[in-house]
C-alpha cells in the first residue's frame, strides 16, 4: 500500500513539474514573441524614419536643381537678354522720326541685329533645356552628339553604341536619361581621370539598360548609397530623384579585376514604348 502511494505521489510530482515546465515553456515562448515583434517594429519604424529621411533629402536635392535651373535662366535674360533689349530700344526711340533718312536706316539695322543677338540667345537658353537634337532626332542621336563634342576636346575618348533602340521613349524620359548620362560622364570627367568612356543600350522586354564603362577611379553602390544619405553629392542626389521621377534603378560596379568601374541605368517602358 505505501509503495502504490508512493508511486503515486511520485507520477502527481512529474506531472506537476511537466505541467509547471510547459507552462514556463509557453510563457517564455509567448515572451519572446511579444519581444521578436517589438524589436521588428521597432526595426519597421526605424527603417521608415531613414526611408522619410531619404526622400527629405531626395527632394531637396531636387528643388535645388530646379531653383539652380531659374536662377540660371533668370541672370541670363537679367544679364545678357536685358541690356540687349535695352540698347535695341535706344535706337528705335521717338528721336528716330527727327533723324535723315541714312540715320533711320542705320538705327533700324543696328537694332535688327541686337534683336538677332537677343533671339539667338534666347534659342541657346532653350536648347540648354531641351537639346534640339534631343527633341528632333532623339536619345541616340544626342548622346552621339554630346559624346562627339567631348572627343573633339581631347579630353577623353568617348565613344557609344546604341544596338536596338527602335523604339523612342517618351520626350519627357528621354530627356531624364539624356541628362542622368551628362551627370555621370561629367562626374567622370571630373573626378576619375579615365583615359575612356564606352555607353551601350540594349533593350529587355519590359526595360531598357545603358551601361557606361570606363577606366578611371569610380565608385560602388555602397558609396552611391552613402553619398545619398549624406549632405555632400548633390550630382548623385540629382540622378537619384530623376530615376525615381521613371520609376527607374542605377547600379555602380567595379570590374573584378579591377581594371573598369561600370554603371547599369534601368529604364522601364511603356506599353506604347515596347
Amino acid at each position: 500500500m505505501n509503495l502504490l502511494q508512493s508511486n503515486s505521489s511520485n507520477v502527481s510530482l512529474l506531472l506537476f513539474f511537466g505541467t509547471l515546465g510547459m507552462l514556463l515553456l509557453t510563457i517564455g515562448l509567448i515572451l519572446f514573441i511579444i519581444f521578436h515583434q517589438r524589436k521588428v517594429i521597432r526595426y519597421q519604424v526605424r527603417m521608415q524614419e531613414m526611408e522619410a529621411d531619404q526622400q527629405k533629402l531626395l527632394l531637396r536635392a531636387s528643388i535645388k536643381l530646379q531653383e539652380e535651373e531659374r536662377q540660371r535662366i533668370a541672370a541670363d535674360l537679367h544679364d545678357d537678354a536685358g541690356p540687349l533689349l535695352a540698347t535695341a530700344r535706344l535706337y528705335l526711340t521717338e528721336n528716330l522720326v527727327n533723324q535723315d533718312k541714312a540715320q533711320q536706316l542705320q538705327s533700324i539695322y543696328n537694332a535688327k541685329q541686337i534683336i538677332d543677338e537677343t533671339i539667338q540667345l534666347i534659342r541657346n537658353i532653350s536648347h540648354s533645356l531641351m537639346p534640339p537634337t534631343l527633341k528632333n532626332f532623339g536619345l541616340e542621336s544626342a548622346i552621339t552628339d554630346f559624346f562627339q563634342k567631348i572627343n573633339g576636346s581631347g579630353s577623353l575618348n568617348v565613344n557609344c553604341r546604341f544596338y536596338d533602340y527602335r523604339t523612342r521613349l517618351k520626350p519627357e524620359k528621354e530627356l531624364i536619361v539624356y541628362r542622368i548620362v551628362q551627370e555621370l560622364v561629367n562626374n567622370i570627367l571630373k573626378h576619375s581621370n579615365a583615359s575612356f568612356v564606352h555607353l551601350t543600350q540594349h533593350n529587355n522586354e519590359d526595360e531598357m539598360i545603358i551601361r557606361l564603362h570606363h577606366d578611371g577611379r569610380g565608385i560602388t553602390q555602397d558609396d552611391f548609397n552613402k553619398l545619398n544619405k549624406s549632405n555632400v553629392g548633390l550630382g548623385l542626389k540629382n540622378i537619384k530623384s530623376r530615376l525615381k521621377v521613371m520609376h527607374g534603378d542605377i547600379l555602380f560596379e567595379q570590374d573584378p579585376s579591377q581594371s573598369f568601374f561600370k554603371v547599369s541605368i534601368d529604364v522601364p517602358k511603356d506599353e506604347d514604348e515596347k
